[in-house]
């Protein structure tokens, strides 16, 4: 232990390791020393009652440092579970994940890769004890962390939502990544004009929804990309359809989304091959925006009774290369035009960064 009563970060790595095999249901056993004393000095747990799922919150705490941005701080999730669904997964299902997040076999990723995830992961937990006021968290309520104010509110951290406007139409915004959200009838992915998603890895919204849909997870039994193989046979079903028009949408299930209230995944074809990158015309966007509402009312109406909310991400600001600003002032027009023509529908929009969130401001 440091003189601060925090444990080194060699000895976090080896508790860390074990954990990883384990999982964190193990944490409900046994809590190991150096997770024991940082849950407590940052204010995670107060005592022994909320100890085992202090130390879980502080290790997602820490996950959520490392953010879903990069390629070490989605393994991380995938390594401990903390992908939604996940957090029970056998330890060789979660080290298969991980090692597809960097596009390598089980075992090169056990020898190589998993010792830098893990160790930058227990660097993530000191940091989340040792930052200024983590003392004065430990008068926490038991079970909950206190909010850190006046900080503002990192771009990987989920949002409850805020209340936005649309025009003169109101929206929810959330500060979140699309997959975490919850009761939501339909999130709308952006894709290119083949209808060719993004690899599960990659840092997209398009990549995140595909990985989170995936059914099944046990290497006794099949796993099922449920989006892409979807919209791969709704191509099939119709020779000589692709390349799509820019802003057609093709609807499909929500796969394993639906453990979170999600019912349909609309997939916007924006992205026009250019080169070695993709382009993205901003009136797509309107378009794209206009056909997602005229499928949810037609599947409204054909069978799926209820669907009344839609999500949309900033749609062609990833690798589309919209700017943000521009994808946003887009996605405003359209949705008001949308909701000025027929206003009986929930919208949220959901971003990471709030400094676009903004723009979706409500006026006071």
């Amino acid at each position: 232990m440091n003189p601060d009563g925090l444990p080194d970060r060699a000895d976090l790595v080896q508790e860390l390791r074990a954990l990883r095999r384990g999982g964190l249901p193990a944490l409900q056993t046994l809590v190991p020393e150096g997770l024991r004393a940082v849950a407590l000095h940052a204010g995670y747990a107060v005592g022994e009652d909320d100890l085992a799922d202090g130390a879980e919150r502080l290790i997602r705490a820490a996950a959520e440092r490392l953010g879903t941005d990069d390629l070490i701080g989605r393994a991380a999730h995938c390594t401990f579970g903390l992908l939604p669904g996940r957090r029970g997964a056998p330890a060789s299902d979660r080290r298969r994940a991980a090692a597809q997040v960097y596009g390598v076999s089980d075992e090169r990723f056990r020898h190589s890769q998993e010792k830098q995830v893990v160790e930058q992961l227990a660097g993530a937990v000191l940091a989340e004890a040792r930052e200024p006021g983590a003392r004065s968290r430990r008068t926490a309520v038991p079970g909950r962390r206190p909010a850190r104010t006046p900080e503002p509110l990192p771009a990987h951290v989920p949002h409850t939502g805020l209340p936005g406007r649309a025009g003169s139409h109101p929206v929810t915004v959330h500060i979140s990544p699309m997959e975490l959200l919850r009761d939501i009838d339909v999130l709308v992915s952006s894709e290119n004009v083949h209808l060719e998603m993004s690899k599960s890895f990659r840092p997209t919204v398009s990549g995140s929804l595909r990985r989170a849909a995936v059914v099944g997870c046990s290497p006794e039994g099949p796993v099922t990309d449920v989006l892409a193989e979807e919209l791969a046979a709704w191509v099939r079903a119709r020779p000589g359809v692709l390349p799509l028009k820019p802003g057609t949408v093709v609807p499909t299930g929500p796969g394993a989304l639906a453990d979170r209230g999600v019912r349909r995944v609309y997939h916007a074809a924006l992205a026009v091959p250019d080169g070695r990158g993709y382009r993205v015309d901003p009136q797509s966007i309107a378009t794209a925006v206009a056909a997602c509402f005229a499928r949810a009312r037609r599947e409204r109406a054909d069978g799926l009774p209820g669907l009344r909310s839609l999500c949309f991400p900033l749609l062609g600001a990833g690798r589309g290369g919209l700017e943000r600003r521009t994808s946003a002032e887009w996605l405003i027009w359209s949705i008001e035009d949308a909701l000025t023509a027929d206003p009986d529908w929930t919208v949220h929009v959901v971003t990471r960064y709030p400094e676009v969130a903004r723009l979706f401001e409500a006026e006071p």
